[in-house]
């Protein structure tokens, strides 16, 4: 039975995670809950499934459950697998500190590693920890890639295109929140919705993919896949494809990560069945059509401090549209702004990082604001 620590608990991704435990309740137990402003649903499941320990944004009652920073959690002696669902910068920290403890970490939030991508994967590697991905599609080429020992040639990542894929180009910039978030195929939190139709997470995925797999960007390529059932591919040296595919719950990822090297049987989950989708289709990514994509890879092209201040900028815009203070056509101008802005340097310490994420917000709102 692993110990699991849940960051991000009351959020979509930490919902599931806790969906999965529930229905694995030999395999798993739940040692620790971390959440934000949700204390009423954090309340109903430290009920559930009585952590040691919790910790909540704010002064919110825990029971009589131990107040313990997601830090500290994360690098608890009797913790196994933490489970980082939060988003944003606020995931670093507990992850940094979890590799260095060696665990096990289920890394869900991909700011984590597109800001500072370096950094976490040689803590991983100086500490003998793991990281396992989360998200659908570097989870997809992760799976493609066991038994493979020899270099790939490419890594195929697909992409639905998001509520706006057939949308006119001059109707885009105009989009609603409530336009924006209404993903045709996945269930997401919001600011991972608004991602994927900018296509930011897009461009983001490429970044934590080059980290996570030791693929340069160049090689990694990215196609429109509407229906979201093939999740990724690997082409291999000798042209061979290797495909992952399955249906767009985001519970199968989750539980691979969490169940890793195992596979259980899982009776809620849902099955690909190849007849209700006899069409799997395939087009090219538009990139006028989704230009945070291209901001995207310029980012992560140049390295250094880049990613850091790209992943803070968006963020920042992100909550700026859903509060509707600025427009959906503003996210892509106001975080180019901020990256042209951006003096980046190589340095990829904790320090540099943090220093280029808090800049960036900066920027951001003083843009805002003007």
């Amino acid at each position: 039975m692993k110990n699991v620590v849940v960051l991000g608990s009351t959020g979509s991704i930490g919902v599931q995670t806790l969906d999965v435990v529930r229905a694995l309740p030999e395999s798993f137990r739940v040692v620790g809950l971390a959440a934000g402003q949700n204390h009423g649903l954090l309340a109903s499941q430290i009920a559930e499934f009585s952590p040691r320990m919790a910790w909540a944004d704010g002064s919110s009652p825990l029971n009589d459950t131990e107040r313990v920073s997601m830090e500290d959690m994360a690098a608890d002696p009797g913790v196994d697998l933490v489970m980082v669902a939060t988003t944003g910068r606020a995931g670093l920290a507990p992850t940094l500190a979890a590799l260095r403890a060696g665990k096990q970490v289920a890394l869900a939030n991909k700011e984590v590693i597109v800001m500072a991508g370096e950094l976490v994967t040689e803590t991983a590697r100086l500490h003998g920890a793991t990281l396992l991905p989360v998200d659908s599609e570097p989870s997809a080429i992760w799976q493609c890639l066991q038994g493979e020992e020899q270099p790939v040639a490419k890594l195929i990542l697909t992409a639905s295109g998001g509520p706006f894929r057939t949308r006119p180009l001059d109707e885009i910039a105009r989009a609603t929140p409530e336009e924006a978030l209404a993903h045709p195929t996945w269930a997401m939190g919001k600011k991972i919705s608004i991602d994927s139709a900018t296509l930011m997470n897009k461009g983001f995925e490429v970044i934590e993919c080059r980290w996570l797999f030791s693929v340069p960007i160049d090689r990694i390529d990215v196609v429109v896949h509407p229906q979201s059932i093939v999740h990724s591919m690997v082409e291999l040296a000798d042209g061979s494809v290797k495909a992952q595919l399955g249906p767009p719950d985001m519970r199968l990822p989750i539980q691979y990560a969490l169940t890793h090297p195992e596979r259980l049987a899982n009776a809620s989950l849902p099955t690909f069945a190849p007849l209700d989708t006899p069409s799997l289709t395939f087009e090219p990514l538009d990139v006028e059509r989704y230009p945070c994509f291209g901001l995207a890879l310029e980012a992560g092209r140049l390295g250094g401090t880049y990613p850091a201040v790209l992943s803070a900028a968006d963020e920042v815009a992100v909550h700026r549209f859903l509060d509707g203070r600025i427009a959906f056509g503003d996210i892509h101008a106001l975080v180019s702004g901020v990256l042209d802005h951006h003096q980046g340097s190589g340095d990829a310490s904790l320090e540099a990082v943090i220093e280029a994420d808090d800049w960036a917000r900066r920027e951001m709102s003083e843009a805002v604001r003007a």
